[in-house]
């Protein structure tokens, strides 16, 4: 089963996102006033989804008008009113380019689409926009003249279905997207792992020591009995850096080149879960149902801006944000996934 992260996210409710010496949220600040057009004065926004955007605007930058504008129209499912919302924000203080505080730099944010949790300008801006959109607000708090990006991420796989092999468990997605799953009965479990793509997102390929943020459920085959899950009302998403043993052996094998917005199916025999640990699962053939809603290279808080390089050094153009979770649990047998 996953090992229950801390998702260290710098905007959630309530303000992580301090502006200093300000003392209040952005979050808050942007609900207390009207969304209306932004600033007269340019502010290009660059940069590739999944990595940090490249803001390009004069410095000592002066805020107008406070304002929202679209820097691009999202593509898939409109946001809900009530329903959850996964968010990228990147934020910056005009006066000099200092990066206020980045998703990138842990893991996207998870909200209700309603003015108490975003605050009313985020929520009217986010009003009747799609997943894949990326928002541009401007406001000012205090002295500070704060410059907000924010992108808007599924909340569950969307994309082309794909057919399921047979011999291996059925999958069926309720409203939400919410997966059940049966396993075949009196029949044997693979040996292997087995991964099987069932929903296949657009997104780019998950790569090994990016940040995965998802969404599952898990059950075993022996019993068809579910063990874990995150689509529970009021359960985040949950998010591990791929490769590094923070998730069982087969969910960091079968997740690796799979697209963001996928649902993919995996069977992952006790040498690829918990066998050899003390958990009660060692010897159980486990199945994930995995929505992949997120994926990017961790970049420092220095280094969070689109024009920094990522924690290795690489190309920006190849780096996005990672999330930093602290695990629940450390020891083997609390491996996540």
């Amino acid at each position: 089963m996953l090992r229950r992260l801390t998702l260290l996210i710098s905007l959630l409710l309530g303000g992580a996102l301090v502006l200093g010496g300000c003392g209040s949220s952005l979050l808050d600040e942007l609900g207390k006033r009207p969304s209306s057009a932004p600033s007269a004065a340019p502010v290009q926004v660059s940069g590739a989804v999944g990595e940090p955007p490249a803001l390009d605007y004069e410095q000592p930058y002066d805020v107008v008008q406070a304002g929202a504008r679209t820097v691009w129209p999202g593509s898939g499912e409109p946001v809900v009113d009530g329903e959850p919302v996964l968010l990228n924000m990147y934020a910056e203080d005009g006066r000099d380019g200092t990066v206020i505080s980045s998703t990138y730099i842990d893991a996207p944010g998870w909200y209700s689409m309603s003015p108490e949790s975003l605050g009313s300008n985020l929520y009217d801006t986010l009003r009747g926009q799609k997943v894949g959109a990326r928002m541009l607000l401007l406001e000012q708090d205090g002295d500070v003249p704060v410059i907000l990006v924010v992108d808007v991420l599924p909340t569950h796989a969307s994309g082309a279905e794909v057919s399921a092999a047979k011999g291996l468990p059925t999958v069926e997605r309720g409203d939400g997207g919410a997966p059940s799953v049966t396993v075949p009965r009196k029949a044997d479990a693979p040996a292997d792992l087995q991964v099987q793509p069932l929903v296949r997102g657009t997104g780019p390929q998950v790569q090994v020591g990016q940040v995965v943020t998802m969404r599952f459920t898990a059950v075993r085959w022996s019993d068809g009995r579910q063990f874990d899950t995150t689509w529970t009302a009021g359960t985040r998403p949950q998010s591990a850096t791929i490769g590094i043993g923070q998730l069982v052996d087969g969910l960091d094998q079968g997740l690796v080149e799979q697209t963001v917005g996928s649902q993919v199916l995996l069977v992952v025999p006790p040498s690829l879960g918990y066998g050899g640990t003390s958990s009660d699962l060692a010897d159980e053939t486990l199945v994930y149902v995995v929505d992949i809603l997120d994926a990017h290279f961790q970049v420092t808080e220095d280094e969070s801006t689109g024009k920094a390089k990522g924690d290795d050094g690489g190309d920006p153009e190849q780096k996005s944000g990672k999330g930093s979770d602290e695990p629940a649990g450390s020891d083997d047998s609390s491996k996540e996934g």
